[in-house]
């Protein structure tokens, strides 16, 4: 089970840390990602951890989004700075075992995936 939180209303320039804890398996071999999706669009992949500490993101979040993972706490992390209005949108964790996803961005890629935590980002 992966449940996602941290998300609310924030100012533009504002921060949020978003969490996804997740329940039934260790975390620690397991390729995650961040995804984020509005009314009628398709989900769009934000960022991508590998097992081994590899972070890919999206050009429209590089240099202000940081995924991490605390393997003890079988948790996700995604620090999100400098939020512009355009970050408005549902975030959702997912999962994929065993091998890496290529590209890393498409939802399908993913087996598992939580409910989703709401980020809205007023200007």
């Amino acid at each position: 089970q992966l449940v996602e939180s941290g998300g609310g209303s924030v100012q533009a320039g504002g921060s949020l840390r978003l969490s996804c804890a997740v329940s039934g398996y260790s975390i620690s071999f397991l390729y995650m990602a961040w995804f984020r999706q509005i009314p009628g669009k398709g989900r769009e992949g934000v960022a991508n951890l590998g097992w081994d500490g590899t972070a890919r993101y999206a050009d429209s979040v590089q240099g202000r989004f940081t995924i991490s993972r605390d393997n003890d706490n079988n948790t996700l992390y995604l620090v999100m700075n400098s939020l512009k209005p355009e970050g408005t949108a549902m975030y959702y964790c997912a999962v994929r075992k065993y091998t890496h996803p290529d590209p890393w961005a498409i939802a399908s890629k993913y087996p598992s995936w939580g409910k989703g935590t709401q980020v809205t980002v007023s200007s």
